[in-house]
Parts: C-alpha cells; structure tokens; sequence
C-alpha cells in the first residue's frame, strides 16, 4: 500500500488542553511575526491579500474555562482566528498552513460531533474569502479525511465537508458531481445502519445472499488475487489470535466469526487458480453478476476493503482495520 506524506501533529493534546493555548510552535503573542506588508488587489472577483507571515498562532483560550472539554470546543471554535485565508502564500507553506490543519482535525476528536461538524463547515466558509484557499482546504480534507491511505480517515468527519461543499458557489457543476458522488457513497453502509445486500457465489456455482448468512458477525474483506496488499491482510487476519479465537467460537444454531472474501472483478479464472491458497475455513466467493459494482453497493476506495457486520448485517466497522477489528474482539 502506498505511504502518504503526512506532517503529523505538534499539538498532542497531553495534558488534556488545560495548557494547550501555549502548546504548539510559536504560538503566544511574544511569538507572532508581525505582517510585514497589505496589499490588497482584486483577483478572479476574489481580494487577495499579500502578506508575509512566518508562523501560525493559536487562540487564546480565557483562563476562566477551565474544563478540559470545554477548551477543547472552543479551541475548535476559535482555531482559525488568527489565520489569513486571504493570504496565498500560505498555500504553498505547507509546514505552516498543513501542519495547523492536521494539528486541527486532531483535535476534533477531542470535541462532540455535533461541535466538530460545526467547526468544519465554519472552516470552509471561512476559506471561501478566496477562491484557491477554498481549493487548498477542500483538497486537505479530501486528503486527510477521505484517502483510504491515510491514517487520519474518517468519513464520519468527511460528510459534513461534502455537504458544505454542495453549497458553494466557488466549484462548477463538474467539479460539485465528483463530491456529490463522495457524498452518495459517504451514506452508504453507515457504521450503525444496515449494510446492502448482496448476492455471492461460490467456485461451486451456489450462489448466496448476503442477509440470509448466521453468523453473530460477519468480516467481509473484498480482494483480489495477485494483491500484494491483500496476501499480507490476509497472513495478518489469519495469524491474529483474537480473530482466530472468534472463528472457533460456534453455537448449535450460529457461528461466532466467519470471514469472506469477495472477489469483484470479473476475472474468474485467475480468482480460481488463487483458491488454493487462500484459508480454507474462510468462506470465499465473488459477484458473479457485477452487481456491487454496477450497483455502487459499497465504496472500494482500495483493494483490500474491510467491513465488520453484526448478527442482523448492521455496519460495526466501515472500511476499517486489522487494529480495529482486533480491539473489538478483545473487547
């Protein structure tokens, strides 16, 4: 799997926002590099404003709030208070602007939803003062939020930035339909609702519904043969002692775990020659009608995806990992 480059946060939130006011690179005002010079011109009906600015600074947070959840919302409030988006240059100072937004979106995991989907949308409108900051934003959260290589993905998070970028004036139609497709998959198998039925097939032609499977959960990994990346999931699931545990547990009526493999390609002799080499008490099948595909039943960002189900089909974990999915049994 590919590596992202990521500037990971400076602001870790250890002593649980009581000092975090203080806590990032140059943040208190002694620390502030005053702005050299303002020059303020039109550009693509948007004002952009010249600047130099060699830091990013932190809101003061009143000594009077003392709660650490309650820094924390207004941290996130506040977070961008000091922070030009008229300012281009910022753009391309990725140690400055980058590193605040991953230190941002850090913290979001500190606050409620409902704060944390509030401070986004303000964020982006905030960012809408300029036509390419507008950009540079959405591309980060896009990049953050939504690549299935990175290590900060939640689509949780991602969807109110999909539903305030539907609202923008700033993006073309053309531009919009790529998000608005975001968005559609977004909704889909929600972690909480019921994941989409589907049809499997076996290498001996039976042919299954999803819904219809016993199991008190069910991990569903989509693969394909020949992927490096899925062979090592593959070794890693296998030799994991809690999911091992979990296979072994089994009622009268109802196994605990069973696995599958779906193959949704189309390629079917090549996902037979590579049977013999996959687990043999996994079940292992493939879309026999290209229907998830077709259908846009669930989200294959990557290859290997997984989902975890419980006994009714309802999403556990979405797109999820071998960490996840072993925290949850251990649990």
């Amino acid at each position: 799997m590919k590596q992202v480059n990521l500037y990971f946060p400076i602001a870790l939130l250890t002593l649980g926002l009581v000092v975090i006011s203080c806590s990032s690179s140059k943040k208190t005002e002694s620390n502030r590099q005053e702005l050299i010079t303002e020059n303020n011109v039109t550009e693509n009906n948007s004002q952009v404003e010249q600047i130099s600015v060699d830091d990013f600074t932190l809101p003061d947070i009143p000594s009077e709030i003392t709660n650490s959840d309650l820094r924390a919302q207004y941290l996130v409030k506040h977070y961008w208070d000091h922070f030009s988006f008229r300012n281009r240059e910022l753009i391309g100072r990725p140690e400055i602007t980058e590193q605040a937004f991953v230190d941002y979106i850090n913290i979001l995991n500190y606050v409620p939803n409902e704060k944390a989907n509030e401070s986004i949308k303000e964020t982006i409108k905030k960012a809408e003062v300029d036509t390419l900051m507008h950009a540079h934003f959405i591309s980060l959260f896009e990049k953050y939020f939504y690549d299935p290589n990175s290590p900060f993905r939640n689509e949780e998070l991602y969807i109110p930035v999909l539903n305030q970028i539907a609202k923008s004036s700033l993006l073309t139609d053309t531009e919009k339909s790529v998000y608005e497709f975001q968005l559609e998959m977004a909704m889909k198998n929600r972690v909480g609702k019921k994941g989409n039925n589907f049809k499997y097939t076996l290498a001996s032609g039976k042919t299954f519904s999803f819904y219809e499977l016993k199991s008190e959960y069910t991990l569903l990994m989509f693969s394909n043969p020949g992927c490096p990346t899925c062979e090592t999931v593959t070794r890693q699931l296998s030799s994991s002692e809690p999911i091992k545990n979990a296979l072994t547990l089994n009622s009268s009526t109802r196994t605990m775990l069973t696995i599958i493999t779906l193959y949704p390609d189309e390629n079917l002799d090549e996902w037979l020659a590579h049977l013999p080499q996959m687990p043999a008490n996994w079940v292992h099948a493939y879309d026999k009608d290209l229907e998830i595909t077709h259908k846009n039943l669930y989200d294959i960002k990557a290859i290997p995806t997984l989902y975890l189900f419980d006994n009714d089909k309802n999403v556990i974990l979405k797109d999820t990992s071998i960490e996840a999915i072993e925290n949850f049994f251990n649990n």
